[in-house]
Formats: structure tokens, sequence, C-alpha cells
């Protein structure tokens, strides 16, 4: 149980913190503006701005006070005796099979080791060897000529794990991957080290949403924020313009500083997994019961 004053603090707390991201995207959208970097996770990820402030307090709790009855305008919630709260039947069938199957998912990845020999070759294998005019972010320099990039990636090897990145390789860099990831075969490749795996999170928990607490959503879009800049900064773009100095994992020194990186977020992601494992396991509880 939530004192009216408790929880409103909360969500307070919750839009100031998220309108840190959504407020200078929404500005460069009226702009007709693009930022390579920070608009990535509204683009790529079907979660809106105005669904991502939305504060949503999570299975197991009930808001007290008259401003609670507004919550229930929005599906799965109900009034009870004691306060406004998410009703536990309301997830239904399609999206508890949809929690098991995101359930397997995070358990699988969490059971594996973590790779760190990728390097972030991932945004190279994108450009590598493509035709004219067909380079992801057009509107962005390289920092090396096509046949500087085709040398880089051929001096190293592409291990990419993850399907969401891979199905955007060159044709000529799938077929130097060591694996040719599928979306059926996630359940079978997906590990903790991979960025893009530690990204999606962000999408797993908000799917779940309102089941998910936003606090936890807002955690795992702050860590795919950090990702990506990783990310960005690791690829063969030159964004110094904007701001960021590349990681330059065509060295060693800078391969070393990448996998520090990816094993810090991989440590962060890990915590971050069994909080969603945890509440889907919560969520799931009286579904099966029923069931």
């Amino acid at each position: 149980m939530l004192a009216e004053a408790d929880w409103t603090a909360r969500r307070r707390a919750h839009q100031q913190r998220v309108d840190a991201w959504i407020e200078p995207h929404l500005r460069r959208r009226r702009r007709g503006e693009r930022h390579p970097v920070q608009d990535f996770l509204f683009d790529y990820y079907s979660y809106r701005p105005a669904q991502l402030r939305r504060w949503h307090p999570g299975p197991a709790v009930l808001l007290a006070g008259p401003a609670a009855a507004g919550y229930l305008r929005f599906p799965g919630y109900r009034q009870t005796p004691a306060g406004v709260g998410l009703d536990p039947g309301a997830l239904g069938e399609r999206r508890a099979d949809s929690a098991r199957w995101i359930r397997r998912l995070l358990s699988a990845t969490a059971a594996r080791p973590a790779q760190l020999g990728c390097f972030g070759l991932h945004e190279w294998a994108m450009v590598y060897r493509a035709p004219a005019g067909q380079v992801r972010h057009t509107g962005q320099p390289l920092r090396f000529d096509a046949g500087q990039i085709a040398k880089i990636v051929e001096q190293h090897r592409l291990a990419c794990t993850h399907f969401d990145a891979y199905r955007f390789f060159t044709e000529p860099a799938r077929r130097r991957n060591a694996v040719a990831p599928s979306r059926p075969g996630q359940l079978e490749l997906e590990q903790s080290g991979c960025l893009h795996a530690n990204m999606d999170l962000y999408k797993w928990a908000y799917k779940l949403a309102p089941f998910v607490d936003s606090e936890l959503i807002a955690d795992a879009f702050a860590l795919a924020w950090e990702i990506r800049d990783l990310d960005m900064r690791a690829s063969p773009y030159d964004l110094t313009a904007l701001g960021y100095e590349p990681v330059r994992i065509e060295t060693a020194p800078g391969r070393a500083e990448y996998a520090r990186s990816q094993r810090a977020f991989a440590d962060r992601a890990a915590v971050l997994r069994q909080r969603l494992l945890t509440t889907i396991d919560r969520v799931l509880e009286p579904v099966s019961v029923g069931s």
C-alpha cells in the first residue's frame, strides 16, 4: 500500500528523470532534426515517449487516495476496498505466453558466460563492402574509407550472436560471421556480454507494462542509453562533431577499452535481468495458479 503523498512523489521523480531524455528528442523532432545516437532508442524501439513518461507502480502494489482513481482509465487496473492496483487476472493468456517466452530468453541469456571478443564490429559489418550509397547512417562521415574499413573487418573475427544486429549486416559480412543468428534461434544464441541483448532488456521490460514497474523500465532505458553511446563511439562513424570521441577498436588499446566497458555493462545488465525475472515470476504466479 502506498499513501498518495508517497506514490505521487515517486511519479514526479520518474517523470523528471525521463524528461531529461524525452524533451530533447521531442524538440529535435519538432524541428525536423535527427541525432544518430540519442534518437535511436525512440526510433528503434516501439515504446512512445508518452508511454515511457507514464508511471506505473507494478504488480502487488495498491495506490491509496482520491488521485488513484485516475489509473482506472488504464487497462489492467481495478478498484479494491483498499485502493487501486493492477488486476492479476488482467494479464491475459496471450500476454502470459509472451511473458513466459521472455522469461525463457532472459534465463537462457543469464546462464551463458559473457563473450567479450566482438569489439563492436557489428556496426562495421553493416557497412563492410556495402554498395555505394547504402551506408546505414548516411548523414554521418566515416573515419575510414571503404577499403580501410574492409581491411579492419578482415583482420578480425566477426562473432555476432544477436539476430537484430546481424540482420543489418551486408551480405559479405554475413558470410564472415562465425554463426548465423535467426529469430527462432534467439534462445540458443543470446549471451550476457552482447551489447544489443543488454539494450533489449528495455524492450522486454516495456512489453509487459504496466505489469513491470516504471522505475525498472527507466533503469533499463538508462542502461540502453549508455550502451548506445559506446555502440556508436566504437563504430566506424566519425561523431566528434557531436561530442563523441571514438573508441578506436582498430587498435589494441581501443579493443581493451571496449572490452572493459562491455564487462561493466554486462554486470549491470545481470542485475536488471534478475529484477525483471523476479517481476515476471510475480506477475505469472496468479496466472499459473488460475490455469
